[in-house]
């Protein structure tokens, strides 16, 4: 491969590699593709969306991506307490790839499980 072709190159893998950690794993990129559909979703509402995620895994996965600038987490001060999630600007920002997802699968019509 020439080295004009190759972008990584020229951009650096570190920084990929980064954006890979960011939004990889198994529930990353679900917990933003359901956010992405979504002005805000309380905990319990993202939680059944994803099902079957554990609530050790739900929590930790948000947590992440909070501390990365992908989600925000507002906590309301009441009891019952209310907690909700959105995308930050910046995982608004990933709509496109998320869209462009799902053009993929129709183009190859991708079935579900």
């Amino acid at each position: 491969m020439k080295s004009e072709d190759c972008y990584l190159e020229d951009f650096g893998y570190v920084k990929f590699e980064k954006v890979v950690n960011m939004i990889g794993g198994k529930w990353k990129l679900r917990i933003i593709y359901v956010l992405a559909f979504h002005k805000m979703l309380r905990y319990g509402e993202l939680k059944r969306a994803l099902t079957p995620i554990t609530h050790k895994m739900l929590s930790a996965q948000l947590k992440e991506l909070e501390k990365d600038g992908l989600v925000n987490r507002k906590e309301y001060q009441q009891i019952p307490p209310k907690v909700e999630y959105s995308l930050t600007q910046m995982g608004r920002d990933l709509k496109p790839v998320v869209k462009e997802i799902l053009n993929w699968i129709m183009q190859y019509d991708i079935q579900g499980v």
